[in-house]
């Protein structure tokens, strides 16, 4: 239930922080400000004794997110993409939150592949490994197939997971209401949709089914993409608990030394990951919204492999447009251009100064360009951003939330593998091309096809559509001052002119 039983978990929050060292070392590594850090000792220094423990031999903040649950742990994964804002340190005793969790035992994983499957372990598969990585949802035990020896991957879910992330969840809710209640300033923000958007996405990744459908859709849209793998599932052994896909060998995108050795080029695999990521986002608009480093593999002949599809995001033609003519001004440094898409878009108001705007989106965008990425400090880059968007009332998009997110992290990842790399530079290639074809004359074309073939499904119902409409306009007692009604007729064969042009540019195009 979201109601204020709540606070215990959220005390509890700020106590496990303070018990384990995390508070301090994460304040630090954020360089937080004098005030942030007495209001966060206030908070969580009384209530230290309530903290959680933790395994002590971890590091305090990877210590402190494991024992406070899967939510937390999921906000982990991202920090450890993120050595620019937590710093090399914070980010690299984070990673072990990507896949090497404690596993539960595999009797257990055997026991619930029995339930969801309804047939024994040993009747599906002629080996299942010990647990091969574990994270936050599920762990993945490596097997061999009994009917035709494909290795394969099994994941399956943690027990009671559901029951553990309801309860993360519930907290941030009744957090986000206090945020908005005791700072109005924050309602642009939308704290409660951002919420709810996190709670649907997350209840979708604990439905392997949808997994498994996700894998399925992602496989086909990127099956000629050049250096890029992704694993099929095996849909007679996948259930809502249990997903069987593809085993795909490699060597973890976390494991610079690795890589290395293996004679991997880290700048080129760092630019696909990017380059890859705009180009799922723009061109089909489905994307892997997981993308750190514990889901991604380098194959031997250097393709990158993607696992994990329990988070994918999804947004529309027009919304891609909106996105790529930013990108795309930022790039041409067209700030001006940049401010009227926005506008257009509706993503600020209406009443506000768009030079103004462009200016304040000017200083975002400026110090980024000529500056190779390990002089960028972007937790400073992110601050100014938020400042101009609170200045210009720009309220949170839930449906560009993950987006945002996973550009965050694939930039992150890309960082960790080449920390010299000019994000814009990269980007370039794949938000131009998505331009030339996508928006301009092209693009035009392509849309009235697209409306003539409506137009053409609709076109023999049209004169009865407008016949009926106009039917029931006349039943209806005009007023004395109405202008005399247009003859229905006339309507007609302008409905039936309006169908047959769209039947006659449907068999042209």
């Amino acid at each position: 239930m979201r109601g204020p039983h709540n606070i215990w978990r959220l005390v509890r929050t700020g106590a496990t922080l303070e018990r384990t060292g995390a508070m301090g070392v994460v304040l630090e590594a954020m360089s937080a400000p004098p005030r942030l850090r007495f209001v966060a000792w206030a908070l969580g220094w009384p209530f230290k004794w309530l903290g959680l423990k933790g395994d002590p031999e971890l590091p305090p903040a990877t210590r402190a997110l494991t024992a406070l649950g899967p939510a937390y742990i999921k906000f982990g994964q991202i920090l450890s993409t993120r050595p620019d804002i937590v710093g090399d340190e914070l980010a690299e005793q984070l990673k072990y939150l990507q896949d090497k969790l404690p596993p539960f035992p595999t009797e257990i994983a055997k026991q619930m592949v029995e339930a969801e499957l309804g047939i024994p372990v040993a009747q599906a598969f002629s080996e299942f490994s010990e647990p091969v990585a574990a994270a936050s949802i599920a762990q993945v035990h490596r097997a061999r197939l009994c009917d035709n020896g494909q290795e394969v991957a099994v994941k399956v879910l943690r027990p009671h997971i559901e029951r553990a992330f309801r309860t993360d969840i519930d907290a941030f809710y009744l957090a986000a209401h206090m945020i908005e209640m005791l700072s109005p300033a924050s309602r642009r923000l939308r704290p409660m949709d951002v919420i709810t958007h996190f709670e649907g996405v997350v209840m979708g990744e604990l439905d392997l089914r949808l997994e498994s459908a996700a894998a399925s859709e992602f496989a086909a849209n990127t099956e000629k993409d050049e250096g890029f793998q992704v694993p099929k599932p095996v849909w007679n052994l996948s259930g809502r608990t249990v997903m069987t896909i593809g085993w795909a060998e490699g060597i973890g995108l976390s494991d610079n030394a690795a890589l290395d050795a293996a004679g991997h080029d880290r700048a080129r695999l760092a630019s696909r990951v990017l380059q890859l990521f705009l180009s799922h986002a723009l061109r089909d608009g489905y994307f892997h919204a997981d993308m750190h480093q514990g889901n991604l593999k380098v194959a031997a002949n250097g393709d990158i492999i993607a696992f994990d599809f329990g988070i994918m995001g999804r947004i529309d033609e027009y919304t891609r447009r909106v996105y790529a003519e930013i990108l795309y001004g930022f790039i041409r440094r067209d700030y001006r251009r940049v401010a009227e898409v926005h506008f257009e878009a509706g993503y600020v108001p209406a009443d506000r100064d768009i030079d103004e705007f462009a200016r304040a989106l000017r200083a975002v965008g400026e110090p980024i360009f000529g500056m190779e990425a390990n002089r960028i400090s972007m937790a400073r880059l992110l601050a100014y951003l938020f400042e101009v968007t609170e200045r210009f009332g720009m309220e949170t998009r839930t449906e560009l939330i993950l987006l945002q997110r996973t550009m965050v992290v694939v930039e992150g990842v890309a960082r960790s593998l080449d920390a010299h790399i000019n994000i814009w530079q990269v980007a370039r290639p794949i938000v131009e091309g998505y331009i030339r074809s996508n928006v301009g004359p092209s693009a035009l074309a392509r849309d009235l096809s697209k409306t003539a073939r409506v137009l053409a499904r609709f076109g023999p119902r049209l004169p009865n559509l407008v016949e009926g409409m106009l039917i029931r306009q006349a039943e209806r007692p005009a007023p004395a001052s109405a202008p005399p009604r247009t003859h229905p007729v006339i309507w007609m064969a302008t409905g039936a002119a309006l169908a047959g042009l769209g039947m006659l540019l449907h068999s042209l195009l």
